[in-house]
């Protein structure tokens, strides 16, 4: 159930005052749609760009999280692209799905992210409490590309971050919150019927 209608102004979006519909609005929306589609589609060459670094060292074996959370959030990132260049109405489950993955995928590369930063730290610093000593003095080379590929997911996590914040505008921004109606003593959250 959506909030209000086509032409309607009380608490629209600075977006939506720009036209009173008709072919502006639709200018507005195609543009959008557009800029998201982009936003969806650097995540790919990105992602694509650290596994392929991470991928071209033989000692890539302590990053396998980060290798496969890359290959997942590039698949998810082309095929979210091409849903959002479809030019169709908005829908609650598409509005929720997107939404709902959006949230996953960013917490998923983040925890890569953050789980690689760790192996990079120890790789460069070592830990002498548990004996480690820093290995980037022997692999050199793939010290440096592990922390291009960890600089590279970040910039990454910042562009899901983003498509986060916008996925959760336009599903709140559109739709109606559950509303929790009660049965027989059991309150069941519903969405507006």
């Amino acid at each position: 159930m959506e909030k209000r209608e086509k032409g309607s102004v009380v608490g629209s979006s600075p977006i939506a005052l720009m036209g009173s519909g008709g072919v502006e609005t639709e200018e507005v929306s195609g543009g959008l749609r557009s800029a998201e589609t982009m936003l969806r589609l650097v995540p790919v060459a990105l992602c694509v760009s650290a596994l392929v670094v991470m991928l071209k060292s033989s000692e890539s074996s302590d990053f396998g999280y980060l290798v496969h959370a890359n290959g997942i959030c590039a698949g998810y990132s082309l095929l979210s692209a091409i849903i959002a260049a479809m030019p169709r109405p908005p829908t609650m489950p598409r509005a929720w799905t997107l939404f709902f993955l959006d949230q996953v995928l960013t917490y998923v590369i983040l925890g890569a992210g953050a789980v690689a930063t760790e192996v990079v730290y120890l790789a460069h610093k070592g830990d002498t409490a548990i004996a480690w000593s820093e290995a980037c003095g022997t692999f050199g080379g793939f010290c440096h590309k592990a922390t291009a590929s960890v600089i590279i997911t970040f910039v990454v996590v910042a562009f899901y971050a983003v498509l986060s914040l916008i996925s959760s505008y336009k599903l709140f921004s559109k739709f109606d919150a559950p509303m929790a109606t009660p049965i027989k003593g059991l309150e069941v959250t519903t969405f507006g019927a």
